[in-house]
């Protein structure tokens, strides 16, 4: 069972990952007509060992629309050397699959606004005014 450090927090099991290999559009000549170097990385996020069950409830909720019977797909087809779009596709998904299973953001503490601001607001207020009220050409005010 070999793990492969990715990104900061995931670590992709080796063993859970599915590659698949296409021609890759775009230019490339007789090599791009005859070498497979797209690269397409699934993992079923229903059964990896990676995440906790806390963290696979918050990916499989994260991920509903791009999830198909379970499993996430990314896709790279960036360089012309299957190598390196085998490495951006495992970039990609490590990325994908931490944020996605990542704590919620802390909510925010209601404040209120202090006294200086509240005097600079009305000051800005009192000057935009003034500026609109020049503009009118009225001088009754």
């Amino acid at each position: 069972m070999r793990r492969s450090r990715s990104a900061p927090g995931v670590e992709l099991r080796e063993d859970e990952l599915v590659w698949r290999f296409s021609r890759s559009s775009g230019p490339g000549g007789q090599h791009g007509n005859t070498s497979d170097t797209r690269v397409s990385l699934s993992l079923d996020v229903t059964t990896t060992a990676v995440l906790t069950e806390a963290e696979r409830e918050r990916a499989l909720r994260r991920l509903g629309a791009r999830l198909v019977d379970g499993v996430v797909t990314v896709t790279a087809q960036d360089f012309r050397s299957q190598r390196r779009n085998r490495e951006v596709a495992r970039r990609r998904l490590a990325a994908l699959l931490s944020e996605a299973a990542a704590p919620p953001a802390r909510g925010r503490r209601p404040t209120r606004p202090g006294r200086a601001a509240k005097e600079r607001r009305l000051r800005e207020k009192r000057h935009r005014s003034a500026l609109k009220r020049t503009r009118s050409g009225r001088d009754d005010h």
